[in-house]
């Protein structure tokens, strides 16, 4: 730690024991949540919203209780992912708030179920979209709660490092795409989580193919995948390639998340069961 250090982890680069040492915000509104994964990209674009989508509802298809943490507060997406709008409540105070369910169980919370209008913007600086990440985290009532997932924004900036050091994270997915470029975004979100002690459990390389519904060929519309030699490097041994299917995107537009097919995310999915508390 610098000797000019101020404590204010998002305007410093520096790795040290203040920025690795989390916060402990565990309260009795949070204190039923068993599992906190963390679902991360270096770069806005490549469905990470859908990815933590499709793990929770894996997770939910097991049976686990499921919840979502929307932290992309300038980009919440995922209640219309799942068909939800109805607005979270509060109790009589306005100091505990309780989130929405799918039809399927998932509890979520996220600014969407807030506002007053849904395409109303988010016009916040940093410190105040992080703090309304914690908000989230104290001031529901998650209940019991086998697994949660925290849709993170893009990069490795104020929010997603609020998240590494505010909440009990124990594993990280990164979402990627097969461009070349996103290859270094990716060690950038992997090296972030190595500064904060947390395990990657895998990545998932999103529009990784195309396969023709008429011949059946495989196409690589952004060129052949290099996920595979990425994992490795970083000693990753969890690895999705998940297609580009127009289906799963009128799915999602429809807010029927719950019916996709979330088997390519099977390996991950049991990766995220079988951690020991």
């Amino acid at each position: 730690m610098s000797e000019a250090c101020t404590h204010d982890c998002g305007n410093c680069s520096s790795d040290c024991g203040e920025r690795t040492a989390p916060q402990s915000l565990n309260n009795a509104n949070n204190k039923g949540v068993k599992k906190v994964i963390a679902v991360v990209s270096g770069k806005g674009g490549v469905g990470k919203s859908l990815v933590t989508s499709m793990l929770a509802v894996s997770a939910a298809k097991k049976g686990l209780k499921t919840a979502i943490l929307d932290a992309d507060i300038t980009g919440p997406s995922i209640p219309k992912s799942f068909g939800v709008h109805e607005k979270a409540t509060c109790d009589e105070a306005g100091t505990v708030m309780y989130p929405p369910v799918t039809k399927s169980g998932i509890k979520l919370m996220s600014l969407n179920l807030l506002v007053e209008n849904e395409t109303d913007p988010v016009i916040w600086r940093g410190p105040v979209i992080a703090s309304a990440v914690k908000q989230f985290w104290e001031e529901v009532d998650w209940g019991d709660v086998d697994c949660m997932f925290v849709d993170c924004p893009p990069g490795t900036g104020d929010v997603p490092l609020t998240i590494f050091q505010s909440l009990p994270v124990d594993g990280i997915v990164v979402v990627t795409s097969p461009q070349e470029l996103v290859s270094m975004i990716v060690d950038k979100a992997v090296k972030m989580a190595q500064m904060m002690d947390i395990p990657v459990l895998g990545i998932v390389e999103n529009m990784s193919y195309f396969k023709c519904p008429d011949c059946g060929n495989v196409h690589y519309i952004y060129g052949k995948s290099h996920v595979d030699e990425k994992a490795a490097e970083h000693g990753i041994d969890t690895v999705a390639k998940l297609p580009m299917d127009p289906h799963v995107a009128a799915k999602v537009d429809a807010g029927c998340a719950e019916d996709l097919d979330v088997s390519e995310l099977s390996a991950i999915a049991q990766k995220i069961e079988d951690i020991q508390k």
